[in-house]
C-alpha cells in the first residue's frame, strides 16, 4: 500500500476511536444523570446537568428520560428543574407514555398545567393508544378530565382498543361526573 493511503487510513481510524469514545463518554454521563434524577441525587444531576446541559433530554437503558422518571413520581421540584432546563415535552419513554400522560395516570395537575403551557401535544397517545384524557377518565380523576378538555384534548380520540375518552365516560355507571364533563364537551363534526 501506498504510504500516503496508510497515513490517511490511520489519521481516520484515530479520529473515528474518538468519536466513538466521545459517544461512549456521553452515553455514560446520560445514564448517569438519568440514574441520579431517579435516585434524586441533586447534587451529582445538577453537576451533570450544567457540565452538559445536552444531557436533559438523556435516556436511560430502558429508553426513559428523566422528565419521564420525575413526573411518574410526582417529583415538583425535578419536574420544574427539567422543564425550565429546556427538556422535551413529549419524550415518549418505553411504553410509549409522555410527561403528559405519566401526570395525567398519577393525578399530578402541576405538571399537567406546565405541560400544556409548554405545549405538549395534548392528544398524543402510548402504545395502547391511550391519550392523557383516557387515562384520567379510566383513573376518574375530575380534575385532571377538566384541566385536559380545558386545554383542548379532544373526548373522541379514540385508543387501540376502538374505544374513546367520551366512551369510557359512558361505560362508567360508578360516576356520572366524567361522563358530565365529556359530555359538556360538544364531539369534533
Amino acid at each position: 500500500m501506498n504510504r500516503t493511503i496508510i497515513v490517511a487510513l490511520g489519521a481516520l481510524s484515530s479520529i473515528a476511536a474518538s468519536r466513538a469514545g466521545a459517544q461512549s463518554q456521553f452515553q455514560t454521563n446520560g445514564e448517569q444523570f438519568v440514574e441520579a434524577v431517579r435516585k434524586d441525587d441533586s447534587p451529582k444531576a445538577l453537576q451533570l446537568l450544567r457540565e452538559h446541559p445536552t444531557l436533559v433530554n438523556a435516556r436511560d437503558p430502558k429508553g426513559d428520560t428523566a422528565l419521564l422518571i420525575a413526573t411518574r413520581r410526582g417529583d415538583r421540584e425535578w419536574t420544574g428543574t427539567l422543564l425550565h432546563s429546556g427538556a422535551d415535552v413529549d419524550a415518549a419513554g418505553r411504553d410509549g407514555d409522555t410527561p403528559l400522560i405519566a401526570a395525567s395516570r398519577i393525578g399530578f395537575e402541576d405538571a399537567i398545567g406546565w405541560l400544556t403551557r409548554l405545549g405538549a401535544k395534548i392528544d398524543a397517545s402510548n402504545k395502547l393508544g391511550e391519550t392523557a384524557l383516557i387515562i384520567a377518565v379510566q383513573a376518574r380523576n375530575a380534575r385532571v378530565v377538566r384541566a385536559l378538555l380545558e386545554a383542548g384534548a379532544d373526548p373522541d380520540k379514540s385508543d387501540h382498543a376502538g374505544y374513546s375518552a367520551r366512551d369510557y365516560a359512558k361505560r362508567d355507571t360508578r360516576t356520572r361526573q366524567m361522563s358530565e364533563l365529556i359530555e359538556a364537551k360538544k364531539p369534533k363534526k
